[in-house]
């Protein structure tokens, strides 16, 4: 019997990302709830505390899923990581790009955590993807998809399969998908 978990987002993307790793394990539903973000530098953390909030509020027993993610650049000790939509928001992506043109080393990772919940226990999973930054290029994405490139693209030159494949968040479901597999044996 599939469950119904609740992806914690306002993005349908995510949604529809969530719903291709979950895919015969769960039914994924959309639940728009305002979590309070807790601040830490740990991005499991972070979802852990959204989820049991959100689970808290949540009408009915479903488990809950919150996912953090953030762009952490190597020269820069890490830095937007947790802060990333802080920073996106407040500076855009054009000027975290010229922050990061100036550096000599440009590596870069795309991290995430998801992390689930049914209110007796909190799991958490992540993923991540290295690339580097790179001058603004594409037209997809969101975020900064544009300045993140892998293997030669940026994240905003893929179509939503291709980054979906390979992304940070698609790692973490894909391992929240294995251990709900486990759990349903």
């Amino acid at each position: 019997m599939e469950r119904t978990v609740r992806f914690v987002t306002t993005n349908a993307g995510k949604v529809a990302e969530a719903e291709e790793y979950l895919s015969g394990l769960a039914d994924v539903d959309q639940y728009d709830y305002d979590y309070v973000e807790v601040q830490s530098d740990s991005l499991a953390e972070i979802a852990a505390s959204g989820a049991e909030e959100a689970y808290e509020a949540a009408p009915g027993d479903d488990p809950v899923i919150v996912d953090d993610a953030g762009l952490f650049v190597k020269e820069l000790e890490g830095f937007p990581g947790p802060y990333s939509a802080y920073v996106e928001d407040t500076l855009g992506v054009e000027r975290v790009w010229k922050l990061g043109e100036s550096l000599d080393n440009r590596r870069a990772a795309f991290r995430c955590a998801v992390a689930y919940t049914d209110g007796d226990a909190t799991e958490t999973f992540s993923g991540a993807v290295q690339g580097q930054l790179v001058a603004p290029r594409g037209d997809g994405g969101f975020g900064y998809d544009p300045i993140f490139e892998h293997d030669g693209k940026t994240f905003a030159e893929m179509g939503t399969a291709e980054k979906n494949a390979l992304s940070h968040r698609g790692r973490a479901l894909a391992k929240l998908a294995d251990w709900l597999a486990e759990e349903n044996e």
